[in-house]
Parts: C-alpha cells; structure tokens; sequence
C-alpha cells in the first residue's frame, strides 16, 4: 500500500447488508467502494459512508466473474483495492475468488470452502476431532446405502451452501429418503445428508485477530432455525449465563473450530447442538461472516461490541500493521424476538418496557431487542412477547416442507 494514499476497501455485497461495517470502515479513514447490483442501488446504504458504488449487473443472479474481474481490473490500474470484504455469506466465495486473482490478503477459496460448504466444514470438523453428527455427501448411491445402513433416522437433507436452515428436508423412512434425492435431480450433488440430533442449538459470535479469539459471546435460540424456518412462528435468542459450565464448554469448542479452520481475522457466526440425548456439544455449522437476524444489534446492547464495526477496524489494524483494541466491554444479557407481521408497518409503541432498547423498522416485520443485568429479566420478557406477538403481528408464509428444496 502507498503511503501516499488511504487505505482502500471494497465491499462486496449482492444484498442489503453490512451498513455498520460500512461505517466503521470510513471511521478509520479509509476509501471505502461498494460493489453491489442495480436493483440495491437506492436502498438505504450509508452514502456518507461510500465513496464510490460500482455495479455488478442488474440483480445478485447477474453475477458474472469473468465481467467483474475485468471491471475491478481498470480500477485497479489506477488505485488497487488493499482490502475485499464479503458483508454477506453469499457473497464470501465471491470475494475469495477475487483476493486470489488479484492477490490482495485475506482468505482463499480453499479456506472459504470450510466457511461455506456446509459438507466441506464437516469433513474439515471430523479430521480436527470435532463431534459431528454423522453425515455423507450424495454423491453415489454405495455412499448412501451405507448411510442408511449404519446411521439410524431421521435424517436431514441440506444444501451444502445455502444459509441457515433454507432449503433442509426431514425425513423419516428409506422410502422418504430415496424420493427426496431422487427430487433433487442434477442438483444432488449440491446436497449432503445427516442424522437429525434433536437439541438445544446454541450460537456463538466471535472477533478474530491474528487467529486468535479476542472477543466472543455464547447465545441460545429460544425457537430453533429449523423450527422457525419450516413450522413458521417467531424468532428469539438471548445471551447465555456468562459464568455457567455449559458456556464456558461452547466457548472453548469455539476456539477449537476457529483456529482449525484457520479464520486468521474477523467475525464470525457458529452454531453448536446441545445433544438432548447425550448431553454433549456437536459441532453444526459456521461462517466467517456477522450474523444474520439482527443478532449484531441484540449483542452490542449486552457488550458494547458492535461486531460490523469493529470488523472494520480489526482489517484496517491489520493491513495497516496498527494495533487493534476493543471497546470498553459489559456484560449484561440480551434478547430478541422478530416475526413476520400482518401489518405492513407493525406498531410497536406498546412494548414500552424499560428493558427495550431497540425496536425493528422494516414492512411486514414486527421484533424488538431487551436487554438488563439479569438473564431471568431477559427470558422472562422474552416469554411475554412471545405471546404478545402471536396475537399482535404474527404472519407466517407457506411451510418449506411444502416449497421446493432448491
């Protein structure tokens, strides 16, 4: 990087995401680009915040990487980019592929792979000694056999790159099995198969810096993703106890994952099953990303980390050789609750409780953010809105059971 010049960031993202890490990133002083698509162009971006929106065609279906490549090329003759960050998992592959083109630091496609293929991060989980549900790709039909053979239902079928839980199937018998894969047709071998462990499913969201943890957070969903994504109803996580065992475990399991999969800096977003039957943590999946849901919000209001950016500032640090320091922390608890709402613009001035301190604005979606120095006020009002919602707000679309896998 010349010293006759600003640091230079560009920001991938093919949907409406990474506002904070936009600003954080021109807090520091840097040129900051974003390269999305047409169709975002007049969503509400921190244009204070932009020095310059490039496009990369219509909608993020227009992605052409022989295009783009070209395109970044000319800008590149006349001002490199120092950095490329992807603001959604979508877009993490994305940014691999061009950091290795034009060779700017930052993680690869091997590495992204173990951040994005939710089959390559098992196989990468098993070599570490990971605990895993047992899982196989579907490539050939011996492979599945053996599957069901020696692997007892139900079993989930889920796409290796989607995120969350879109786009998983459940089924119970060799029969329902065998007609999912056969649906998928030429898509099958974009597909894994696991077997289902039923669970509490815990989230931990973590900063890295030079491959070590420096701040991490353990949650647990009131409502599972799966729950919410096929069954429909509301959304809700919440900060585990600080102190407790069963946080301190996650935490270390954390760590384990982070530095094996090789995330040298920057946020991430893990999720773990508490096994019901054993007791035990598995390893479910995870992404070098902020997540998604509004979870950033629920946590800077229990710690004062605003994940978005202080990722920011953690890749400035490190392309500038500068040192990196946390804010000041606390630590308090925090939860969320979020719907699909009937309204177009839900009214929320009701849920007036001291603890609110944050409260969504976006059509059709109702969700409010609580947060207080004891866990049991957090859950309590948790459980209180939960109701509140269903009667209030609450719309749901069609189950996925019901919508195609692909």
């Amino acid at each position: 990087m010349s010293h006759q010049r600003p640091l230079s960031i560009l920001c991938v993202s093919c949907y409406f995401k990474g506002e904070d890490f936009l600003i954080g990133a021109k807090e520091t002083g840097a040129k900051v680009t974003l390269l999305t698509v047409k169709d975002l162009e007049h969503h509400a971006w921190p244009k204070d915040s932009i020095d310059e929106m490039i496009f990369s065609g219509q909608s993020a279906t227009d992605w052409n990487y022989e295009h783009v490549i070209k395109g970044l090329a000319y800008k590149f003759r006349e001002e490199p980019f120092d950095i490329i960050v992807a603001l959604d998992d979508f877009d993490v592959e994305k940014a691999a592929y061009l950091r290795e083109h034009f060779r700017t630091p930052g993680m690869g496609q091997t590495t992204v792979r173990h951040f994005r293929d939710k089959l390559g991060m098992r196989m990468k989980a098993k070599d570490l000694g990971l605990p895993i549900p047992k899982f196989t790709g579907l490539f050939s039909n011996e492979m599945i056999h053996h599957f069901l053979d020696n692997v007892e239902g139900p079993w989930l079928i889920k796409p290796r790159s989607e995120a969350s839980a879109s786009g998983i199937q459940k089924v119970h018998t060799h029969q329902e099995f065998w007609d999912a894969v056969n649906g998928l047709g030429d898509e099958r071998d974009d597909f894994l198969a696991e077997a289902f462990r039923p669970g509490d499913v815990l989230h931990v969201d973590s900063l890295s810096l030079n491959g070590k943890i420096i701040f991490s957070r353990a949650h647990r969903y009131m409502n599972t993703p799966m729950e919410v994504a096929h069954d429909g109803g509301v959304f809700r996580t919440h900060t585990m106890e600080h102190d407790a065992k069963e946080t301190e475990e996650v935490l270390a399991l954390n760590e384990k994952l982070l530095s094996g999969f090789g995330l040298k800096h920057g946020a991430s977003h893990s999720e773990y099953i508490k096994d019901h039957a054993t007791g035990k943590y598995i390893f479910l999946e995870t992404a070098s990303r902020v997540g998604g849901a509004n979870i950033a919000e629920m946590l800077e209001a229990s710690s004062n980390v605003n994940l978005w950016k202080e990722w920011a500032k953690i890749e400035y640090a490190v392309a500038t050789n500068t040192p990196y320091n946390l804010p000041v922390l606390r630590n308090d608890y925090s939860g969320i609750i979020v719907s699909l709402a009937k309204q177009e613009w839900p009214e929320l001035s009701h849920y007036n409780d001291a603890e609110v301190v944050w409260k969504m604005n976006k059509q059709y979606h109702a969700g409010v953010i609580v947060s207080s120095e004891k866990l049991e006020r957090v859950t309590e009002l948790l459980e209180q809105y939960a109701s509140r919602f269903y009667e209030d707000f609450f719309a749901t679309l069609p189950s996925t059971r019901d919508r195609p896998a692909t």
